[in-house]
């Protein structure tokens, strides 16, 4: 009989506090790992943390936190660890050993979820070259399988090696083909890009699940994929806005995230041409979050890695309906902190004042929704203007991922 409700896969995971992280870091590091495997499906049953002053290049972990892991494991139902940083092939290998179920990285499990959320053919070629260079060090783990127990050194070379040799060889192979695929498809998108004229370009950024593809769809009216859920929205999609008459494309991209591994950025570069090509960046903010002004920080430094970082921009402070401080009493004398800072208090912060339009909307309740738009509408209108000096103008476009016109 097919098992129609297959068992929610159950999962520990474990982080470091390290002197380049803290105790605060660590806990908010593991609180957005959790979401990311419950993005993935698992349920997560327990969360480990150690204190080390970097982590063990052998374990990860020391040899005491490892033999407390494996005895919950033991002693509990779990199918698999999930560790918060990228474990390098000896440390999966040994973890491995000592835990004896899967054991994923943060990394294999971002690349997991794209894999999962992509739609179109250029999103699902992407992830796959990411998934191939990620698994390229990582071969002889695949391989444990067929080590010889016997001692002594000859007849060793058996073949565990002459695979691991072959596979090095056809994940080459194969990169090298899905390297060449995602150039004619960037080729495609460059001659759809330049096909659009030169309407006004603005394109919405921001960390993951902090409302873009809400955003997206309130100014466009258009339906674009929006869930409670990290990386939502894979693949970028354009569509043709008007504001009091006058026509730009907005475009929603992927979102970014703390510890992206390097080679999803690389394989995700050319999916990032519409941010690089802009003309205005509208910075979406999740400002109920706790470490927002970290996220702010972790896309800043992404849209640098991509060539996008000197762009015109927009900040947008979302979910001001879900924003929460705590007030300080009459008699309290201790320093404030951020915690304590109302909505008011960030909006005349650095942030609500430094040299870039900065917004503090509600896309679920529409609240501040008409001054974001004449914002946009103004921002947009300088550069129109530039480029339009005597013409208005109407573009009928293609949307790059289906080929329908963009109305």
């Amino acid at each position: 009989m097919i098992e129609t409700n297959p068992k929610t896969e159950r999962v520990v995971l474990v982080g470091l506090i390290t002197q380049e992280q803290d105790e605060k870091q660590a806990k908010e590091y593991l609180d957005e790992l959790e979401f990311l495997a419950d993005t993935a499906g698992a349920s997560v049953g327990r969360k480990f943390t150690q204190r080390l002053d970097r982590p063990h290049p052998v374990t990860f972990v020391g040899k005491g936190k490892l033999e407390e892991i494996s005895a919950y494991i033991k002693m509990t139902d779990v199918d698999t660890v999930i560790f918060d940083d990228e474990l390098s092939p000896t440390q999966l290998r040994n973890i491995e050993k000592t835990l004896d179920c899967k054991i994923l990285d943060r990394t294999n499990l971002i690349l997991d979820i794209f894999a999962r959320r992509a739609q179109t053919a250029h999103a699902k070629t992407q992830v796959e070259l990411a998934q191939y260079q990620y698994l390229l060090p990582r071969l002889t783990r695949m391989w444990t399988h067929l080590e010889r127990q016997q001692g002594g050194i000859i007849g060793m070379r058996g073949p565990g090696e002459t695979q691991i040799e072959t596979d090095r060889r056809i994940i080459l192979d194969k990169i090298n083909k899905l390297k060449d695929e995602l150039g004619k498809i960037d080729k495609q998108k460059a001659t759809q890009r330049q096909n659009r004229g030169k309407m006004v370009r603005v394109s919405l950024v921001g960390y993951t699940n902090v409302g873009k593809s809400t955003i997206m769809n309130m100014l466009s009216k258009s339906e674009v994929f929006a869930e409670n859920k990290l990386f939502a929205t894979l693949d970028t999609t354009v569509r043709k806005v008007v504001i009091e008459n006058l026509p730009f494309l907005l475009a929603d991209t992927v979102g970014f995230i703390r510890k992206l591994p390097h080679a999803l950025v690389e394989s995700f570069k050319s999916t990032l041409d519409e941010v690089r090509e802009s003309d205005i960046l509208v910075h979406i903010i999740d400002i109920s979050h706790p470490c927002f002004e970290e996220q702010i920080e972790v896309v800043a430094k992404t849209l640098t890695e991509i060539g996008g970082g000197d762009k015109p921009m927009i900040y947008v402070f979302n979910k001001i309906d879900a924003f929460y401080f705590v007030p300080k009493e009459d008699d309290d004398l201790t320093p404030s902190s951020k915690e304590n800072m109302s909505l008011n208090d960030w909006r005349n912060s650095w942030m609500g004042k430094n040299n870039m339009p900065s917004l503090f909307i509600s896309a679920k309740e529409k609240t501040n929704v008409e001054e974001f738009k004449n914002r946009l509408y103004g921002e947009v209108k300088k550069i129109h203007v530039l480029r339009f000096p005597y013409n208005d103008f109407l573009y009928d476009i293609t949307d790059e991922n289906t080929g329908d016109e963009i109305q």
